[in-house]
């Protein structure tokens, strides 16, 4: 096939031997199967994103850190400079999440490089070497439904204990090897404690898969592994390896709204109070 664009720098530098066949083409990045030192492998070529997902992916970036001072003012301002440097942060997120995880034994496909803007990685292959089919896209009886939900939270706890959250996790971005399901797609990925919004998103990343899996397994609609791993790791007693129920008790106990406005009230007025007094004293020398 013909070359593309952005694969062409890694084949002029023999990076790449040749390119195979596309495999997805997405808003963010297209996916290429190729050929590098005899290996098969996965080749996916970011594209520059426009004004609306730049803005669309701000929910994300909140809590990441920023080479600089002037590339976070610069980010924060939107300037062009900021979103030149905000598309390389955005790009180089999931190359260096992808080899943490690996490290970490999550389930993801092993990173083989970055260069020119494109991410090499191993292909998560099916039983005849072609490229894994998608979650959503296979049938499952009861028993693998069930192991397959076990080991997609593990990799979800041992994602959170790095402090990191997939953020977009669903059935379209968990890819169905013979040995299991793998985990891909990491640059929108969440800074668990930076980000204000991490516990939503956590949440939302386990009940989706939740929801796919119950399809297959009923009994898994009424689990409610998110709640309880987010309350332990707020506690600091997640590990890797500690133990879940999917059990969870809700606090159904209504907030006291009244006594809340009484205490911000109360704090006002001893603010007041002090700022007088000072006042005073100041008017007294």
């Amino acid at each position: 096939m013909k070359i593309p664009k952005g694969l062409q720098p890694l084949v002029d530098d023999g990076v790449v031997d040749e390119v195979l066949r596309p495999l997805k083409s997405g808003k963010e990045a297209s996916v290429y199967m190729v050929g590098a030192g005899g290996r098969v492998l996965c080749a996916k070529v970011y594209k520059d994103m426009a004004q609306r997902s730049f803005q669309a992916r701000v929910q994300y970036q909140e809590g990441r850190k920023v080479r600089g001072s002037r590339q976070a003012r610069a980010i924060g301002k939107a300037s062009k400079f900021g979103r030149r440097e905000q598309e390389t942060a955005w790009k180089n997120t999931e190359v260096e999440v992808l080899y943490q995880l690996a490290a970490a034994g999550v389930h993801v496909p092993q990173p083989r490089g970055y260069s020119h803007g494109v991410l090499l990685m191993d292909l998560v292959a099916d039983a005849d070497g072609d490229n894994a089919p998608r979650l959503g896209e296979v049938e499952l009886d009861a028993d693998t439904a069930r192991a397959f939900h076990t080991s997609l939270v593990r990799d979800v706890v041992r994602m959170l204990c790095l402090g990191l959250i997939h953020g977009d996790l669903s059935e379209y971005n968990v890819l169905v090897a013979p040995d299991g399901p793998v985990l891909i797609d990491f640059p929108q990925v969440v800074s668990a404690s930076g980000n204000n919004a991490a516990r939503t998103m956590l949440l939302r990343d386990v009940h989706n898969l939740r929801d796919t899996l119950s399809r297959f397994a009923p009994e898994l609609a009424d689990t409610h592994y998110g709640e309880e791993m987010w309350a332990l790791y707020e506690q600091g007693e997640l590990q890797p390896d500690t133990p879940l129920t999917g059990t969870f008790v809700f606090d159904e106990h209504t907030a006291d709204v009244d006594a809340v406005r009484d205490a911000i009230e109360d704090a006002r007025q001893e603010a007041l109070i002090r700022q007088q007094g000072r006042e005073a004293a100041e008017a007294g020398d």
